[in-house]
């Protein structure tokens, strides 16, 4: 497995991946994958990264701000999503620690995650790198008629002070 830069030519595969988060009902408030131009937006230009093993895309991870306030330009949220066929194989692991290089080389000093509370991978993971656990929020978010609450990780640069 290799890590490389995404680009617009990953769109097919790291939709299809995000797709199936979408269908888990624990990994994303989103009912539908974005267009392209729609998640191109959202995230920042760098520290946009793919998995790729023969080939295959299997699993991707972005970061996004959290402001447009120039205070918070240190400041994203952390995405990182792996193929259902690829699950428990160490590839989130792989993307997030090199997403965290990644995002300290462009002066980011606080990364954080919203996670469903339900989503015991996704928040092991993200503590096996380095995040902790800075509160919960309880019911922030309503999915096909059900509540659900996020745990709010963050984790603070050694490298940005």
């Amino acid at each position: 497995m290799r890590l490389r830069p995404l680009d617009k030519s990953d769109w097919y595969s790291v939709s299809k991946i995000y797709s199936q988060g979408i269908a888990t009902g624990i990994a994303t408030f989103e009912t539908e994958c974005p267009t392209w131009e729609q998640w191109n937006s959202k995230y920042l230009l760098h520290s946009r990264l793919v998995a790729v093993l023969n080939g295959t895309v299997i699993g991707f991870a972005a970061l996004a701000a959290v402001s447009k306030r120039a205070v918070y330009n240190g400041v994203a949220e952390v995405s990182v999503y792996v193929s259902e066929a690829f699950k428990g194989k160490h590839v989130g692991e792989r993307l997030l620690k090199h997403l965290i290089r990644e995002s300290e080389a462009n002066g980011i000093w606080t990364l954080q995650a919203n996670i469903f509370s339900e989503n015991n991978a996704s928040i092991n993971l993200h503590l096996k790198c380095g995040f902790r656990i800075v509160g919960a929020r309880e019911r922030i978010g309503k999915l096909k008629g059900r509540w659900y609450d996020n745990q709010l990780l963050e984790r603070r640069s050694e490298v940005i002070k």
